[in-house]
């Protein structure tokens, strides 16, 4: 990979609505070259957001009382909650690079930051006629941990990964995620047994160069 240095920037808890609001902002100033190439750290309160394909037979019952916020991002279902870090990723593509060439990047550079962590973890190819199989696996339990869905708008990057870390899983069994009815999903506190979000943060920075 080359080198790609990012500006960080980090908040905690963030609405998902007021969050979208900025990194539109974000994005318009990246297309007119106003900000540097940006990671943006924060978690969610809970609610899931779906993608234009999402199926209605996907979505969790409404007695839950989780909220369900269609997203302009690719991808399908997915949760965010607290205890998941989630970063959005506002880049500039290079010339005759595509968004499914930086996607790829993304995910290489968090299976680097996941075992930095000490979790073993892999990227997977999607085989012919399958859903989509973007995202993060464990290498050893074969379960998914990271989530991601993006989209680019005038060649500049928005949206990008949700990494469970240490918050409630149960959410993930009221839905079908990522279009997988038989995905199992994983945070790095089920796996490692225990796991800091401080250090997970430091982690993904390092792995996007991002500062």
């Amino acid at each position: 990979m080359r080198a790609r240095p990012l500006t960080l920037v980090q908040d905690d808890l963030v609405d998902y609505d007021k969050a979208m609001e900025r990194m539109t902002d974000l994005v318009g100033q990246r297309q007119r070259d106003e900000r540097p190439d940006t990671l943006w750290l924060l978690s969610h309160p809970s609610v899931y957001t779906v993608g234009r394909r999402t199926p209605l037979s996907h979505l969790p019952d409404p007695t839950r009382g989780i909220p369900v916020l269609e997203t302009g991002r690719g991808g399908q279902l997915t949760y965010h909650g607290p205890g998941q870090l989630v970063g959005y990723l506002i880049v500039k593509l290079a010339e005759g690079e595509g968004i499914v060439d930086y996607v790829r990047e993304v995910e290489l550079r968090l299976v680097e930051a996941l075992g930095k962590l000490g979790l073993p973890a892999e990227r997977r190819d999607t085989p012919p006629g399958s859903e989509l199989l973007t995202g993060v696996w464990t290498s050893e339990t074969g379960r998914k941990v990271i989530s991601i869905g993006m989209r680019q708008s005038r060649g500049v990057t928005s949206h990008g990964f949700a990494l469970n870390v240490d918050g409630d899983l149960e959410p993930w069994n009221w839905a079908i995620a990522c279009g997988m009815p038989d995905v199992d999903m994983t945070s790095l506190k089920r796996e490692l047994g225990s796991t800091s979000m401080d250090e997970v943060r430091t982690a993904v920075a390092a792995a996007f160069e991002a500062s």
